[in-house]
């Protein structure tokens, strides 16, 4: 790679945002399954921002519109991937998950799985039979019914009702559901599938589905090295230029598998079109498609109010360039979004619904008459599309619980 790199600063990254992400009013998506694509997939964690993050991309989008993708038409589908998150992602970029991050978390799930019943002594002298027992029945049960949540099926199969201790003699030991740990490893081998929930839209018990029956034949087979590749190129794609750590944090994979993926994007197997090295600001060396290095036409100005987990706010692990020194209020420990503001690409706040349903925000700075205009509007609007519902981040962040908390 060439030492003489072209440079794409925090100002031409926070117009790929507006434009790439739908994030700009100009740039909306037409369709959740758009939306989706454009930033690879949609965080789906938390049942709620899946919804939201659909909503902040799609002009006029309706509860409608997103079930009938995800339950009816099914061309969005409900996966674990990167990092074993969950993501709401179309049909093809599904089999690229699977293949590139899926299957391998499901291998190390299994081994975990066995040992975890092994140790608590659950299966006898041969835990792995056991387990394999437990897994055929609940599968055929699953067929029969075909669909059922995680109590649907325990009632039927009684291995699914042992519990296995863990973390013995430690401040957060407990127990869990060997149906908790079975059904995420049989979503992870590509035989099951989440469902619709059971309740309203913001509920996260779902059913559960076989996946050759929700897809008919399930997911294409994608050979591991190309759907690395793919996933690393629809990355750079959507969020590039970025650096190979935000890529192997993103993504899941290891920093020797990112970097493979990378060189075999210049191949003809990995769409022939090469990664090149790039300067960010601070001398940070990025990287970028060859192709993709023109500077982004102006979104004008635009502002976003994304929700928990947005897509967006978790697709760099260094997100100074639209976040700057906001970190600590806008995210938990853990490194979870939560709700935030942004005016023309850059983090100026964060937003919250209080307990009577009204929408608040708090600026961390003074974005300018039009914008705080527009911020009060688009607060004012998420406030209507929501409803009687009341949303409760699943990983909540100082910011927003403060805002949560304020009294009408």
């Amino acid at each position: 790679m060439t030492t003489d790199r072209p440079h794409l600063d925090a100002t031409e990254r926070r117009a790929r945002i507006a434009t790439r992400h739908r994030l700009a009013s100009s740039a909306r998506a037409a369709t959740p399954e758009d939306a989706a694509d454009a930033v690879v997939g949609l965080h789906g964690t938390d049942p709620t921002s899946v919804y939201l993050q659909a909503r902040a991309r799609i002009h006029d989008l309706t509860f409608g519109h997103l079930e009938d993708a995800l339950y009816e038409r099914r061309t969005l589908l409900k996966i674990l991937g990167m990092r074993r998150t969950m993501f709401v992602v179309t049909q093809p970029v599904a089999a690229t998950v699977d293949a590139a991050a899926t299957r391998a978390i499901g291998a190390r799930e299994r081994k975990r799985l066995i040992e975890m019943l092994r140790t608590a002594g659950i299966g006898g002298a041969d835990p792995e039979a056991w387990l394999d027992a437990v897994e055929a029945e609940t599968v055929a049960v699953l067929a029969e019914l075909g669909e059922a949540t995680a109590s649907d099926l325990t009632k039927r199969v009684p291995g699914l009702r042992e519990q296995i201790p863990f973390g013995a003699g430690k401040r957060w030991q407990g127990q869990v559901g060997v149906s908790t740990r079975l059904l995420f490893l049989l979503s992870c081998e590509g035989r099951l599938i989440r469902g619709r929930p059971k309740g309203t839209w913001v509920s996260s018990l779902y059913r559960w589905a076989p996946m050759d029956r929700w897809i008919p034949g399930g997911l294409p087979a994608v050979p591991i090295a190309e759907a690395q590749a793919d996933l690393v190129r629809r990355w750079l794609q959507s969020f590039g230029p970025g650096t190979e750590r935000d890529l192997a944090w993103w993504s899941g994979l290891t920093l020797g598998e990112v970097r493979r993926a990378i060189a075999a994007l210049a191949t003809d197997a990995g769409g022939g079109m090469p990664a090149v090295e790039v300067a960010l600001d601070d001398g940070t060396v990025g990287l970028a498609l060859a192709d993709d290095l023109e500077p982004t036409r102006d979104p004008g100005p635009w502002i976003a109010l994304v929700p928990a987990l947005d897509a967006t706010t978790m697709g760099w692990t260094d997100r100074r360039f639209f976040l700057g020194d906001n970190g600590p209020r806008l995210f938990d420990r853990n490194g979870n979004a939560g709700p935030m503001v942004l005016v023309n690409g850059r983090v100026v706040g964060g937003w919250g619904q209080r307990p009577d349903g009204h929408v608040v925000t708090s600026l961390f700075e003074e974005p300018g008459t039009e914008a705080t205009r527009a911020i009060d509007a688009e607060a004012a609007a998420i406030e209507s599309w929501l409803g009687p519902s009341r949303v409760i981040p699943r990983f909540r962040t100082p910011l927003e619980v403060e805002l949560a908390t304020i009294s009408g």
